[in-house]
Order: C-alpha cells, then structure tokens, then sequence
C-alpha cells in the first residue's frame, strides 16, 4: 500500500506531530518524505547552500529561518543542486524565489511565501539542533512526510511505502 499522509494520521496519530497548514507547495515533487537535517538561520542561506551541496539521500533540509518574509532562503540554483545530490525536500520556515523554475525541479520545496531578494552571506547558523515552528518539533533524525494534504513529523522511520 502506498500511503499519504491522512493515512500515516489515521495508523500513527500518537507518534506523530502535524503541523500547522501555513506552508506553500513551490516543488517539482509534491510528495516527499525522509530523515530530517535541520538549519537554523535568518536571512542567511550561507549554510543552506553548503548543505545543499551535501549528500541527501533520503533525507530533507528543515530550515528555520525565524519566519522571516524578508528575503529568499532558497532559489533555483540551491534547489537544482539539492535535487542532484539526492535531497528529498526542502522545508523552509520562510520564503525562497524563483517560483517557476523551482516547481519544474524534481525536489519537495516547502515555505512561507515568495520573496524576490536574495539573503546576504555572512555564513551565520546552527546546524543539527533542535528547531520548533508551526507547532512542531523538529529533531535532527527524525522523519517528515509531506505530500498534499498536509506535513507530518514522526521520532522514528514509519517504515510505510511513501
């Protein structure tokens, strides 16, 4: 059975969190799920950048950007790069741009909203810590299902076929 995320709801609901509908879908992949590495910045996408040109395989970036509407966190070359070193997606705690190009890469890209400005690069953030937004915790190692219908968070790998 290929599960959603209703159905994960419905078989998990004590194990997970769910967050809160605030996000817009801007990815090529509209479903996407996979351990999670967390960043924590503001208006500075220095280390999202270095991540992105990591290894991703199963994996997805959640980016606490402190909800900032101010600037773009994430563009299309950081998320064309993501999608070539395996990234699953992308879950920003605030705005990213160039919307078009970003829904034809074959990457889950969650945010806030658009923004056309680029962040400056002053290669300030924390890595691998934990990090809270719409109603939810994020623990380096966790998991995250999105697709949809909504976002979830779960401690542990939910072995369903996603």
């Amino acid at each position: 059975m290929t599960y959603s995320v209703p159905d994960i709801c419905d078989d998990f609901i004590d194990e997970i969190s769910v967050l809160e509908p605030l996000f817009t879908d801007f990815g090529g992949k509209s479903k996407f799920s996979g351990e999670i590495v967390t960043l924590k910045c503001f208006e500075d996408n220095s280390l999202v950048r270095d991540l992105v040109r990591s290894d991703g395989r199963g994996r997805v970036i959640v980016v606490d950007g402190g909800g900032s509407l101010r600037r773009a966190l994430l563009g299309d070359l950081l998320a064309a790069k993501a999608a070539e070193n395996g990234w699953q997606g992308l879950l920003i705690n605030g705005c990213v741009r160039d919307v078009e190009i970003l829904a034809t890469i074959d990457l889950g890209v969650r945010a806030l909203n658009s923004h056309p400005v680029k962040t400056d690069k002053r290669g300030e953030g924390q890595l691998d810590i934990a990090v809270g937004f719409a109603g939810a915790l994020f623990q380096p190692g966790a998991y995250l299902y999105a697709d949809t219908n909504g976002i979830v968070v779960a401690e542990r790998d939910l072995d369903v076929d996603f």
